[in-house]
């Protein structure tokens, strides 16, 4: 099969197509052939190394895994030992990790983690981005401990993350309001669209000193917020969920003292250690059935230009998701 491997870390010049062996399911596996894929943050850190405790789990001084991409979409084209819950030809999303990934015509996806059936009336290439950033999303959700009524601040409301976020806790009646780092005019109504009740776009002159304080939760979907700009948002016992370490890895450090900061009344942090299970991938896919959740697609590249994509989400300006589409 053609696949897009890289065997070395740097920029997106390093990837390359080549021609590898096709890969086969083992017990509680599947082969899905793969109709399309994305690019994300993920995938750009994997492949840069940067930041260089990646290295730690990717392989020093080389990658182990060559084959990159976190997401995909296809039909499924083998079915191992112990996966008869899938059959041949079944439509599938998901998410891979720490393996042979999606940029390839094949991939293999353990059944029993982030893979599930595509909705009905769902274009594959519009599913494709449904799995990665909304089970992280999922997790910020979790965490945050919102409630129907609540009130959450989703900052970076505009990235992969953020937008599935929005639309996850709007699913659950909290009411959002979601901050953007910048609002593209062509994207203008696109957060109260998606369930946000206010908009703040700080490009556009907005202020997180305009919203006061009394929120819930406080999500930085970006990690461009700390929990030292956010505390004043939060009210007492409110807390703070970032996507990111943050400095010196200040946020784990800090939801380690979460418990007491609970029992105490004070504002806390959490990190959102997601739930990669085919629970997860279950709920997420049954919100796309329903209308709770939509992907949010920026741009969309052929596979022969996966090069550029990777060049396009290194910008830090897409909105929502980058797709790549596979050659029939």
């Amino acid at each position: 099969m053609r696949a897009a491997v890289r065997t070395t870390y740097g920029g997106p010049d390093v990837v390359r197509f080549e021609e590898v062996p096709d890969p086969v399911a083992g017990p509680g596996e599947i082969v899905v052939r793969v109709r399309a894929t994305t690019v994300n943050r993920t995938d750009c850190a994997y492949r840069s190394g940067r930041p260089w405790i990646n290295r730690v789990y990717c392989g020093l001084p080389r990658p182990r895994v060559q084959i990159l991409g976190s997401e995909f979409a296809g039909v499924v084209t083998d079915v191992g030992e112990g996966a008869s819950s899938y059959a041949i030809g079944d439509r599938v999303f998901g998410f891979v990790d720490g393996r042979p990934g999606a940029h390839a015509e094949q991939v293999v996806v353990g059944v029993d983690g982030l893979v599930a059936r595509v909705p009905e009336r769902w274009d594959l290439a519009e599913a494709a981005p449904g799995m990665e950033k909304a089970h992280y999303a999922q997790a910020c959700a979790r965490v945050s401990g919102a409630r129907a009524g609540d009130r959450v601040l989703v900052h970076g409301a505009t990235g992969a993350i953020g937008s599935a976020l929005v639309q996850l806790l709007h699913s659950a009646g909290v009411g959002v309001t979601a901050v953007a780092d910048r609002l593209p005019s062509q994207h203008a109504g696109l957060l109260g669209e998606l369930g946000a009740d206010r908009v703040v776009d700080l490009s556009a002159g907005g202020s997180l000193d305009e919203l006061g304080g009394g929120f819930d939760a406080v999500v930085a979907a970006t990690g461009h917020l700390s929990f030292g700009a956010a505390r004043g948002l939060l009210r007492p016992g409110g807390t703070f969920i970032s996507s990111e370490l943050g400095r010196a890895g200040q946020h784990l450090a800090l939801a380690a003292a979460a418990p007491v900061a609970g029992m105490l009344g004070r504002r806390r942090v959490r990190f959102p250690f997601p739930h990669a299970d085919a629970a997860v991938a279950a709920h997420l896919a049954r919100l796309m059935a329903e209308g709770g959740f939509r992907p949010v697609i920026d741009r969309t590249f052929a596979f022969a230009e996966l090069q550029a994509a990777y060049a396009y989400v290194e910008t830090g300006r897409k909105v929502g998701n980058v797709v790549v589409v596979m050659p029939e």
